[in-house]
């Protein structure tokens, strides 16, 4: 180009030539919807979002204001595939060209699904989804934390199954379920339940679960978010989680304690059936009340048994005092003998002594000796005494254990033709001559195979009412 042409060229400013560009891009691409790959994500302080989009050949600027990033449904991360829409513009800051974003959306749902397992793959990798991690749900909570939305159905669908089945506390932290920032909220949620202090004034939930009804992978997608995984796998508070319908799967529940296909079955999961707890506790007392009275049986067969082989009260007594009638003619022996000794002693030595000191020595020994008397005595009774009490109470165990009392009380013994016991009806002979001892005496009967007829009704004072036992639930 020679230099006249040159000089006809008209010449910009730098401004004005980066104002036409910016015209000329903008007035040709004023709306534009551009497929490719997330590549650098920045969220600035102020709120704005700065992002790359870009294929195996080209990376296209692009930015979302503060307005349109609070409304995303997800998240923008690093290598999903999303579909973007707005308008292209320029910065002349920087002489570069770039979109202005006005809405962002997944590129179908196979780009989510790859995020899903991606982020699976990683958090299995660090152990979060072992078996070993998971906390047993309690049987009975006394509180049960649920976070959810609390103007939803699901809500309502908790508390009316918590009622049916087992009323118990409930806590609800009310909370985003869908959304741009609900992940944020739910993990909040769930520390925040963990952060309440045991015993404070409000109490602490001993379950929680964590709910919401169905929806698009899009609407449930802030239960993948890592932020939510991380708080429930952190949480010391057994989490069962119910998101979504039976056929829906997050994150959530690998990393929780239990999963729940509806938030109705998470209920069921937290409390168990009251009425068949009643049912169970009055089987057990029907079997406990059972066993008690068969042990009372064979322990009173047996008492009985042991009383016939006890024999009479004198001659289980009747060595015992004779040894003590012995014993006690062997201490008084004993005694004589003591003072006879001393007195030949005495007589021994008392050559050398003069009659007053004999005779000192002699009440001395006398005074000896009936203080030891004196001693010896009372101790000697209070032997006796006690040996003739204890024989005594022995004696009285004895006669109420004979089979003589027994009779008295109003008991009878049946004996057959051959003098045999007869212990049950149904052992007793078709017919035959029999006996019945009473107290005072025996009576011949005579055995028939008809029924006995039923006993008079006498009348008797009404029993006392029986103490109301204690009831186990209100």
């Amino acid at each position: 180009m020679d230099r006249d042409q040159i000089g006809n060229v008209h010449e910009y400013t730098v401004s004005e030539l980066s104002g036409a560009v910016k015209r000329a891009i903008e007035d040709n691409f004023g709306l534009v919807r551009v497929k490719g790959e997330l590549g650098r994500v920045t969220r600035a302080a102020s709120g704005h979002v700065y992002l790359d989009l870009k294929d195996e050949k080209a990376v296209l600027s692009g930015v979302m204001w503060k307005g349109m990033a609070g409304r995303l449904t997800i998240r923008p991360e690093q290598g999903m595939e999303v579909v973007a829409t707005g308008r292209m513009t320029t910065f002349p800051g920087q002489s570069r060209y770039q979109i202005i974003i006005d809405s962002l959306e997944p590129a179908g749902v196979g780009a989510l699904m790859a995020l899903f397992e991606e982020r699976k793959k990683k958090l299995a990798g660090e152990g979060l989804f072992a078996p070993e991690r998971k906390k047993p749900i309690p049987f009975l909570p006394d509180v049960v934390g649920v976070v959810t939305s609390p103007s939803g159905a699901v809500i309502r669908d908790i508390l009316h199954r918590l009622r049916e089945r087992f009323p118990r506390h409930v806590l609800v932290w009310p909370t985003l379920v869908q959304g741009r920032g609900a992940e944020e909220k739910i993990a909040a949620a769930i520390d925040g339940f963990n952060a309440l202090a045991p015993g404070g004034d409000v109490p602490r939930p001993d379950v929680m679960i964590v709910a919401r009804g169905g929806g698009s992978l899009e609407d449930l997608w802030c239960f993948n978010e890592e932020a939510v995984a991380r708080a429930v796998a952190a949480s010391d508070i057994p989490v069962i989680s119910a998101v979504g319908h039976e056929t829906d799967t997050t994150l959530i529940d690998y990393v929780a304690d239990k999963r729940a296909p509806t938030p109705t079955a998470a209920a069921e999961f937290a409390v168990p059936v009251r009425s068949e707890l009643l049912s169970e506790v009055l089987n057990k007392e029907r079997r406990m009340v059972g066993a008690a009275a068969q042990m009372m049986d064979a322990r009173r067969s047996a008492l009985r048994s042991a009383e016939r082989g006890l024999g009479r009260p004198e001659d289980v007594l009747g060595a015992a005092q004779q040894l003590l009638d012995r014993r006690s003619d062997q201490l008084a022996a004993a005694l004589r003998a003591r003072s006879a000794k001393a007195a030949n002693d005495l007589a021994r030595i008392a050559g050398p002594l003069s009659l007053n000191a004999l005779r000192n020595m002699a009440t001395t020994m006398r005074r000896e000796t009936e203080t030891l008397a004196k001693r010896l005595q009372p101790a000697a009774r209070r032997l006796v005494d006690q040996r003739k009490d204890r024989l005594a109470a022995t004696a009285r165990l004895l006669e109420s254990y004979a089979y003589k009392n027994v009779l008295a009380r109003g008991f009878a013994l049946v004996r057959d033709a051959d003098g045999k016991l007869v212990r049950r009806a149904e052992a007793a002979p078709a017919s035959g001559p029999g006996e019945i001892e009473f107290a005072d005496g025996a009576r011949a009967v005579t055995f028939s195979g008809e029924p006995a007829p039923a006993p008079r009704k006498t009348s008797k004072k009404k029993a006392p009412a029986r103490a109301s036992q204690p009831r186990l639930f209100d």
